[in-house]
């Protein structure tokens, strides 16, 4: 059968006469395959992928073979003039297109090394002059401000309106003993805006100087005149005045298995931003009225812009995850004032003494915050708050949300909660917040306490990824003890829902209601509804 397997002008007679066993017929039948092989690329030599009848531009690894075959020359097909990509291949195949592609690689480098010996005194003097441009521009690097400062941006457009329900006009009209008396109704609709511009500097990485720059021309109901309560959160007063709204820097510490802290310091900062954790899911961002983001507790959590500093402190989680945190820090309202810290004019100035840091006039307010939890799907805080005349108590009725008075302390409490479920979908997060202040010194017949609540329940991706759904219950500041707690109480409740356009764009459409917004000072019943369309662009 051997003649019928090597035709004989492939083999010569003294060839085959050294042929001994099958081995070496196969390895004969092999070398011939290859040298016909070798033959046939001498004389079929691809200079172009595009002489494969089978391959076309659109095929995905089109420009890798175009690359090998032009640059390289160790691309080959079948005799038929086809590539046959989606057909498997030999090892002998692999090897020999492997073997070709080594050749030209190598002499593409002994061209390229004859070329760099040709030219090695030429590319030295490049070299050094390579050297002197990096020293140069790390030199630069290390004198100028920052490499690591980031620019975030947010702008929101609000349109709406607020109406007045029930005895509107008693509580308007002049002599009436409302909180409102005299003053104007504030139900027109308005179109405003608040720009912020966040500047995230780092010096060390792991620090940061945070810079906020604020602008907006909120003025009238949505400012929270002439009734306090339907102050938006996103409300900002500047008057189109780019101002610096927030100025701190922060550092951490420790870090030793697990545990570690952060340590504040700053002329303009709010006590919550110094805490280990907030204390409350609802909102994250997306409060309607600034009422809620007393979270239940503003004796605590609202207090105002001010120079201060503070440091929090968190363990290392357990093997549930869950870790236990400390907060504490002060701020003081009037802490860049040197004087004296006064208000009103004329024969109504109230002195409440001498103003900067930690003096009766600093309008000055310590936090305490311990708090344990995961930090996601739940955690309990309580936090103390101590208050000297003139801090900022938050939002709530005429009495119940105004600042601590001439000579007075504050002592307050704040309890919170909130729990979430693991996968989002139709069971909410659920927070809760209680607070309770205690007011002594001065004159504390009109309010010796006030109390407040929060009920926030929050839907993620409802509708889509991104969407979020949130119904928020408050029970505003009010006047538990004292002259002014008869018909203090009120409540405020809000729904908005987040619809995520892009990544960037979001839009929010919201309504509010106020029950009893004026407090012990209403004249029959009075109240307040609110209705707006927000859209806010991240950049």
């Amino acid at each position: 059968m051997l003649p019928a397997v090597i035709a004989p002008e492939t083999a010569a007679a003294g060839e085959l006469a050294s042929l001994n066993g099958r081995e070496a017929i196969n390895d004969y039948m092999e070398q011939q395959e290859i040298d016909e092989l070798k033959a046939w690329r001498s004389k079929n030599q691809v200079t172009s992928v595009n002489q494969f009848s089978d391959i076309r531009p659109t095929d995905w690894a089109y420009q890798a073979l175009s690359n090998l075959v032009e640059k390289y020359g160790c691309v080959a097909g079948y005799p038929n003039g086809t590539y046959k990509g989606g057909q498997a291949m030999t090892r002998y195949e692999a090897a020999a297109l492997l073997n070709a592609c080594l050749d030209r690689v190598t002499e593409v480098t002994d061209e390229l090394q004859r070329l760099m010996d040709e030219f090695k005194k030429e590319l030295a003097v490049l070299k050094g002059r390579v050297d002197g441009l990096e020293a140069q521009v790390g030199e630069l690097e290390a004198q100028q401000f920052s490499t690591t400062t980031k620019l975030r941006g947010k702008a929101d457009m609000i349109i709406g309106a607020t109406n007045y329900t029930g005895d509107v006009n008693q509580n308007f009209a002049k002599g009436s003993g409302s909180s409102v008396a005299g003053k104007a109704k504030q139900e027109a609709f308005t179109f405003n805006y608040r720009l912020t511009l966040d500047l995230d500097t780092s010096f060390t990485g792991k620090d940061l100087l945070y810079t906020r720059l604020r602008a907006g021309n909120f003025s009238g109901n949505f400012s929270g005149d002439p009734i306090k309560l339907t102050q938006l959160e996103d409300s900002n007063t500047n008057a189109d005045f780019l101002k610096v709204d927030k100025l701190w820097y922060q550092f951490p510490v420790g870090d030793s298995k697990g545990a570690n802290g952060m340590i504040f310091v700053g002329p303009r900062i709010e006590g919550y931003y110094m805490l280990a954790s907030m204390p409350t899911l609802y909102g994250n961002g997306n409060f309607i009225l600034k009422e809620m983001k007393g979270r239940g507790a503003s004796g605590v959590y609202g207090n105002s812009t001010g120079a201060g500093f503070g440091a929090w402190w968190r363990s290392t989680r357990n093997s549930s995850g869950n870790a236990f945190s400390v907060s504490s820090n002060y701020v003081a309202q009037s802490g860049s004032n040197s004087g004296i810290y006064t208000t009103g004019t004329g024969a109504n100035t109230i002195d409440y003494g001498d103003a900067g840091l930690f003096n009766q006039g600093s309008q000055s307010k310590f936090i305490t915050q311990l708090a344990y939890g995961n930090g996601n799907n739940w955690q309990v805080s309580a936090a103390y708050a101590w208050s000297s005349g003139g801090a900022t108590m938050g939002f709530g009725t005429p009495t119940g949300g105004a600042v601590v008075g001439v000579d007075q302390t504050a002592n307050s409490l704040a309890l919170n909660a909130y729990w979430q479920p693991e996968n989002s979908g139709w069971i909410p997060s659920i927070s809760l917040g209680y607070g309770v202040n205690w007011f002594s010194g001065g004159n504390t017949a009109e309010r010796s306490q006030t109390m407040e609540w929060l009920v926030g329940f929050e839907w993620d991706d409802i509708g889509a990824d991104g969407n979020t759904l949130g119904l928020g219950f408050s029970g505003p500041q009010w006047v538990s003890q004292g002259t002014a707690s008869n018909g203090d109480t009120g409540l405020a409740v809000e729904l908005w829902y987040k619809y995520q356009v892009t990544d960037n764009i979001s839009i929010t459409p919201a309504v509010f209601y106020l029950s009893n917004p004026l407090g012990s000072s209403t004249v029959g019943d009075f109240g307040t509804i609110g209705y707006l369309m927000k859209t806010t662009f991240r950049f």
